[in-house]
């Protein structure tokens, strides 16, 4: 065997090795995205501008995305074709794009992302009484996080002519008059928060897995082509 070959098997086997953690951790995002879906199901008939729900289907996309490419990768190694492989370095380059675009568009423009989001979830407050699905979301946000309204009570009042939906009140009773005081926007993007750290330090893992994907796919390329220039 010769050296290029050498060098080719190495690259080989250390690109499956990173391509399958990626594809594990692709069903890692996927299934905590499933987990949120069914813990928020409750929720299903407000907008996806809500926190979790938000934060919930991201995964959702994000793990199948990376599932798919994880496989192509490791597909593309084991059979060392040069079209998967650059099928590959082309999805993962652009997702690794993606991915970076989209953290500093939210880290930029975060407070616009929250205001437009609390508008959103103002106009759906007005089907309150028509849509029961969304009357039953609603409750049980508010039961739920112990909240009120969007960014406060008074959002309820030109919903429900100057009064409050009884999810507003611990005691749960048709009159509901002094409501709970924290808003269900913030509320709901605090619980988000406190049980998604472990997630974002599992998304950077898989980011590094990335960008040492795209380092070995690209060095298996070329190997593959010294290979068969040399055997040519």
């Amino acid at each position: 065997m010769s050296v290029s070959q050498q060098c080719l098997c190495g690259v080989k086997y250390l690109m499956f090795v990173f391509n399958l953690i990626f594809w594990l951790g692709g069903c890692g995002l996927f299934g905590v995205g499933v987990w949120l879906s069914f813990t928020q199901s409750e929720f299903s008939s407000l907008p996806l501008s809500f926190p979790s729900l938000s934060a919930a289907n991201l995964l959702l996309v994000a793990g199948g995305i990376t599932m798919v490419t994880g496989f192509l990768g490791c597909l593309g190694a084991l059979k060392e074709q040069r079209c998967l492989l650059f099928m590959f370095f082309l999805i993962l380059l652009l997702l690794v794009l993606i991915e970076v675009t989209l953290v500093l568009v939210t880290h930029i423009f975060h407070d616009k992302l929250d205001s437009r989001a609390q508008k959103e979830l103002k106009e759906d407050m007005k089907l309150y009484k028509s849509e029961p699905g969304l009357e039953k979301s609603w409750d049980s946000v508010q039961k739920m996080f112990k909240c009120c309204g969007v960014t406060n009570k008074t959002d309820w009042y030109n919903v429900l002519n100057g009064t409050l939906p009884s999810s507003c009140c611990s005691v749960g009773t048709d009159a509901c008059v002094e409501g709970w005081p924290e808003p269900c926007y913030q509320k709901a993007r605090e619980w988000l928060l406190n049980n998604i750290p472990s997630v974002l330090v599992f998304g950077v893992c898989i980011g590094v897995v990335q960008i040492l994907a795209l380092v070995f796919s690209m060095l298996m390329y070329c190997q593959i082509l010294s290979v068969e220039k040399h055997l040519g």
